[in-house]
């Protein structure tokens, strides 16, 4: 860069500016909705037993209360992601936290069950916001803390999940469920009372030919931060990119180096990024190896994640009819074990420090596979019945690889794709997570309930297998690389070595 003529980009800025004051608050107010949706989906472990025996429901009808807050999610993810894309990160993240609190609080006083279906289906289309705030809190750390610092997020989920399983063992057999579901949309209401401090994401504005916005608040972050941003002016990576300027870091979507590729372009131009067209495009030849595999892999993740938290309480239920001490098929709030559950959550502490020690290091695709592999080991002797004992720790077991896994490929996804069409691209993946949710309950309620426990565990495992493999397929490693805005019409990709930290 000549002299009289500097310049910088956002990442410039961030890697200069480094991680500081701002981005704990950021780091705050994102966790704190991950601990929201954390609670929200733990508790349908506790809610399913209650209101089965107070209503009489069919294994299947139980069933159906945490699966359609996974196809209200499957809905909301896909949409909430193009709104962040089109109108700004921070209208996506409100709307979420304003449909999630008011149909969460209103789900305790569901007159029967019908109602309760609706309003936790409404309540699954406002935690589908969930990857709105993953991209945003990202967006904002630089690429050199980039996978510590998602681990840490990560960890907000944890203290969520542990934090509704000690509210249940409290609350659930004196109060009952109606004041477990108020109690456990309170976090949602903070996300409102904070939402006036948060600023829009610098990237986004960019984008969007906002540059003036988006260096006044990469300056207000310098100044919080107590450092100063690099010399210059704010650019944008198209610019540098049409005037061909080589920058010292390779970007993840970065064009091979080698013959003409021409200036790069922005993946969805402003005026033909509609919902079908963002979609196409994320399935377009530069995009569409990734885009399978991640959906295969969040499909994976989803499925086995929850089916470990929902088999820790029906394998374990007492009254269940295939145990030798069983009685029946019916069974209350009683019945659930809220200690095992509650010392099942503590597993993913561990999951998290395993991921912490080798997202970086090892990379997230070995970081992914590994623990994917590692869960189907522990599920498959839970092939036959075991004792409560052995059970709740293969299940603990399961849980900390599952969980390593999960918090990994939230990372790992957002990494893959440019500025424009991250939120979609994670949405649309996690949406696809969301049928695994769907039906997780179905395998993990309705088969156990049946005696079929040897083919529910035998799904669990196949699938994550397949999971495992498919990270194994996935083009390149992310670890350290700078966030991308563009890609080039070239549709190869760097060999992996050039991925190398």
């Amino acid at each position: 860069m000549e002299e009289g003529n500097l310049s910088f980009t956002v990442d410039e800025a961030l890697v200069g500016i480094g991680f500081g004051k701002f981005q704990l608050y950021v780091l705050a107010y994102a966790g704190m909705a991950w601990v929201a949706e954390a609670m929200e989906m733990m508790l349908l472990s506790f809610v399913g037993p209650a209101v089965q025996s107070l209503w009489n429901l069919s294994a299947r009808e139980e069933s159906l209360i945490t699966s359609v807050v996974f196809a209200g999610m499957l809905i909301g993810a896909y949409s909430w992601g193009i709104v962040a894309d089109k109108h700004g990160r921070r209208k996506g993240f409100i709307i979420t936290a304003v449909v999630t609190f008011l149909a969460g609080f209103l789900s305790s006083f569901a007159p029967n069950y019908m109602s309760l279906i609706i309003l936790r289906c409404l309540v699954g289309l406002g935690l589908g916001g969930g990857p709105v705030l993953v991209s945003w809190y990202l967006e904002f750390i630089p690429a050199p803390n980039r996978g510590t610092w998602m681990i840490v997020f990560s960890a907000f989920w944890t203290v969520g999940t542990i934090f509704e399983a000690a509210l249940a063992w409290l609350i659930m057999p004196s109060l009952g469920w109606r004041w477990l579901l108020a109690l456990s949309s309170v976090p949602s209401s903070l996300l409102l009372l904070f939402y006036r401090w948060t600023p829009e994401s610098p990237r986004y504005l960019i984008l969007q030919g906002r540059k003036a916005e988006a260096q006044s608040i990469l300056e207000k972050i310098a100044i919080m931060n107590g450092t100063p941003l690099p010399k210059g002016v704010l650019r944008s990576e198209i610019e540098t990119e049409n005037k061909n300027l080589p920058t010292e870091s390779t970007h993840l979507l970065k064009p091979e180096e080698t013959g003409e590729a021409g200036p790069l372009s922005k993946i969805v131009p402003p005026d033909n990024n509609g919902p079908g067209f963002m979609l196409l495009t994320l399935l377009s030849p530069e995009l569409i190896k990734r885009t399978l595999l991640l959906w295969v892999v969040f499909f994976g993740n989803a499925f086995a994640y929850y089916g470990v938290v929902l088999l820790t309480t029906e394998l374990n239920n007492s009254q269940n009819s295939c145990n030798p001490t069983g009685k029946g098929l019916q069974h209350s709030s009683n019945d659930v074990n809220y200690k095992d559950v509650f010392i099942a959550s503590f597993a993913e502490f561990p999951g998290l420090l395993i991921s912490a020690a080798t997202v970086d290091r090892l990379g997230r695709k070995f970081t992914m596979s590994s623990t994917l592999f590692l869960c189907c080991i522990f599920l498959l002797p839970l092939l036959t019945h075991q004792s409560p004992t052995i059970t709740t720790a293969l299940l603990f077991g399961g849980r900390i690889c599952v969980s390593a896994a999960f918090a990994v490929i939230y990372i790992y996804a957002p990494e893959i794709y440019p500025t424009s069409v991250r939120t979609t691209g994670v949405g649309v993946a996690s949406s696809v997570g969301r049928i695994g949710g769907v039906l997780c309950p179905l395998v993990a309620v309705g088969l156990v309930h049946g005696c079929h426990q040897t083919v529910a565990v035998l799904l669990f495992v196949v699938v994550m297998f397949v999971s495992g493999i498919c990270v194994c397929l996935f083009p390149f490693e992310t670890s350290g690389r700078e966030l991308t805005d563009t890609i080039s019409a070239s549709k190869q990709q760097p060999p992996p070595s050039s991925f190398s930290v």
